[in-house]
């Protein structure tokens, strides 16, 4: 198991969460960015047309809470 993200073992889980208040590409660069430095996340991307964030993420490495609270952090709401 890699020892960053666990990509190799544990239960991974592909989310795609509404996100409020991202409005452009410096918007979608620090989710992204945000989230991705997150133990266990594997992938991170935004879509601004419709606002939201798809994530998959190691479950035993970080969590949905996690990931908002990263969102919420950079200035954003999970919706």
């Amino acid at each position: 198991m890699c020892k960053e993200c666990g990509c190799h073992g544990g239960k991974v889980e592909h989310k795609v969460i509404n996100i409020e208040g991202m409005t452009c590409g410096h918007c979608k660069s620090a989710v992204e960015k945000a989230v991705r430095a997150l133990p266990g996340v594997m992938a991170a991307e935004v879509d601004l047309k419709v606002n939201t964030l798809t994530v998959d993420y190691n479950v035993d490495k970080s969590t949905l809470a996690d990931i908002t609270q990263v969102v919420n952090d950079a200035g954003y709401k999970v919706g």
